[in-house]
């Protein structure tokens, strides 16, 4: 028997206490493990340590938000690459523009289903 293959780690960034239980509860298992942060200086410093698959960041944040964190980590030469999807309940033009100009890859509103991060984190698995 080989050794399990390594998680497909997410790291989800929001100060909403239900969307920290949510989210790790529709897709953890089968090799995704879920990390909470609940604010953008944690965020960045979870994502130098655990070195993510997928960054699920909210905009609003207290202290640095997700807009500024997401430019801290595309402008890590070690995170850059790692996808960033804002998730959030900001739905004007002007906020898809925002996240687009700080590096985001992806822009998932809330309410939000749980078949839309499934399905995202298996096309970023290339299953």
């Amino acid at each position: 028997m080989g050794s399990a293959p390594p998680a497909f780690r997410v790291l989800l960034v929001d100060d909403e206490p239900v969307i920290r239980a949510l989210v790790p509860a529709m897709l953890e298992g089968d090799g995704v493990e879920v990390r909470c942060c609940a604010t953008g200086a944690a965020a960045v410093a979870e994502a130098r340590s655990c070195r993510p698959d997928l960054v699920l960041l909210d905009v609003v944040l207290p202290g640095l938000d997700g807009l500024s964190v997401c430019r801290m980590l595309k402008a890590d030469p070690a995170l850059g690459r790692v996808p960033v999807h804002m998730l959030t309940s900001r739905s004007r033009p002007a906020d898809h523009a925002a996240a687009q100009r700080a590096g985001a890859d992806g822009y998932i509103e809330k309410p939000f289903k749980g078949q839309v991060l499934q399905a995202l984190v298996a096309a970023l698995r290339g299953r």
